[in-house]
């Protein structure tokens, strides 16, 4: 089964939220139900914080403290019949559409719950920390010609999402933007500008749109990552991509105490750990808002201790790991129910998104090769 960026699998994407702020529920254990009354406190701190950005209370952090996270509109939102209109009548037609629909917000896209449970977690740093620039920053990326962007504020202000940075580029390349405003994370359904951000050193994925949604926490931000290409480079994998799997578990046990180099979601996962300490420094670990995951093909016994040993070298907490040795991912993503998930494989993001799980493409390494010689 192959998938194009924010294509439905089949049928309708089914989402239980409210009218207001069509959000993915929280989930029904105890240590989320737990939460209640401090997700009802952030709610009214949440419009609060409106009401004072409205009367200019509200201070923006520098791009260079902040945790930069890039969105774009098709990710955030669901554009695909005015993405239909332009491809069937142009671009002309689609802007005329969109200025005759702009008083229609658009409905939540695939990364719009990992921004929901973003504000959510600078909710707890404002209350923490009321002057910190320390926060994640939150900037709209779209293609489109600025007549959009009365819509899409529209749409912002019906989600009561925090986003007042824009970059509407009419269609020019945002890579330069996102250099700019010093992008620690850029979320796209176009591959082909994600592959340009990691070329220019960028953190980026393509998101895709399951056809069912799970179930996700409004109160913890939970981000799992794949090991080999994401987190860590594609060294290892191509051990195993050229000569197999005994000469895998061979090149680890001879490499065990040599860290492994960088991959491109290394920085993220160090901006999370950051924001993590913060909550640390005020006895919160228990009760932190940000939880990251690794979820890795990898062997425990036979080939997992280089990886923790290169996290723990990095100075990176993980808080759970999961060495699957093969095994399917999506059954133990859909009972991590993270918001985000980054894999280098399409097949473990096709599993995952069955399962009903947010996955992210990050094209990069040796299995991108593999994947282009099997289509």
């Amino acid at each position: 089964m192959s998938m194009d960026a924010l294509q439905l699998m089949s049928g309708h994407v089914q989402l239980t939220a409210s009218s207001n702020a069509p959000s993915s529920i929280r989930d029904s254990r105890g240590s989320w139900e737990d939460q209640d009354a401090l997700s009802s406190k952030l709610q009214v701190e949440t419009s609060a914080r409106r009401s004072r950005k409205v009367e200019g209370g509200v201070f923006f952090p520098k791009p260079e403290n902040a945790v930069t996270v890039a969105v774009s509109s098709r990710v955030l939102f669901r554009t695909d019949r005015e993405q239909k209109v332009y491809e069937q009548k142009g671009i002309e037609e689609y802007l005329s559409y969109q200025i005759q629909h702009e008083n229609k917000p658009f409905a939540p896209g695939p990364a719009f719950s990992f921004v929901k449970a973003l504000e959510a977690v600078n909710g707890r740093l404002r209350a923490l920390y009321p002057q910190s620039e320390e926060l994640f920053d939150l900037v709209l990326v779209t293609y489109n010609h600025a007549h959009v962007g009365v819509r899409l504020i529209n749409t912002i202000n019906h989600h009561n999402l925090f986003i007042e940075r824009f970059c509407m580029t009419g269609g020019s390349s945002p890579i330069g933007y996102l250099k700019a405003w010093h992008t620690n994370l850029y979320l796209s359904a176009d591959a082909d500008k994600v592959r340009e951000a990691l070329a220019e050193g960028i953190a980026a994925a393509t998101m895709f749109m399951p056809e069912k949604l799970t179930e996700v926490s409004e109160t913890q931000l939970r981000v799992a990552f794949d090991g080999d290409a994401v987190l860590f480079s594609d060294e290892s994998e191509r051990i195993f991509k050229t000569h197999g799997l005994d000469k895998f578990f061979e090149h680890e046990k001879e490499n065990e105490d040599t860290l492994l180099d960088h991959g491109p979601l290394k920085g993220f996962l160090e901006a999370l750990g950051k924001l993590q300490k913060k909550f640390y420094a005020k006895g919160q670990r228990l009760d932190c808002p940000i939880r990251t995951f690794l979820v890795t093909a990898r062997s425990a016994a036979s080939s997992g201790i280089r990886a923790l040993k290169t996290l723990r070298a990095w100075g990176l907490e993980i808080d759970e790991a999961l060495f699957l040795a093969g095994a399917p991912k999506g059954p133990m993503l859909e009972k991590i129910r993270p918001h985000i998930y980054f894999d280098d494989q399409m097949f473990h993001i096709e599993g995952a998104a069955q399962m009903g799980t947010i996955a992210a493409h990050v094209p990069y390494g040796i299995a991108q090769t593999h994947q282009n010689k099997q289509k």
